[in-house]
């Protein structure tokens, strides 16, 4: 049974998702080191600690985001990507009836 919805696009898509997360990575990672210096601030009060030991958690979790578009990736049916890409390629084509 073919599928209603483009593969291809949610692959391409994901693509493009996964562009934008590398290019956020280097950033996050200079805030997150910011984040954990100012956890040794001289006499910072216990709750903005927690609050910046939660800001590095959050940033931590784009690792979450790479997991989320592999599961994304894996969910796509076997094939249908590379074979939707190869028809794309070779135009469409009419079909005749008979």
């Amino acid at each position: 049974m073919p599928i209603k919805w483009s593969a291809l696009r949610v692959s391409e898509a994901m693509d493009m998702v996964e562009e934008f997360v590398e290019q956020a990575a280097g950033p996050l990672e200079q805030a997150k080191i910011v984040a954990v210096e100012a956890r040794n601030i001289a006499g910072l009060p216990q709750y903005l600690d927690q609050r910046l030991v939660h800001l590095i958690a959050d940033i931590e979790r784009l690792d979450h985001v790479r997991t989320s578009i592999a599961a994304i990736r894996k969910e796509l049916p076997d094939g249908v990507v590379e074979a939707e890409r190869k028809s794309a390629q070779s135009g469409s084509q009419l079909t005749l009836a008979a």
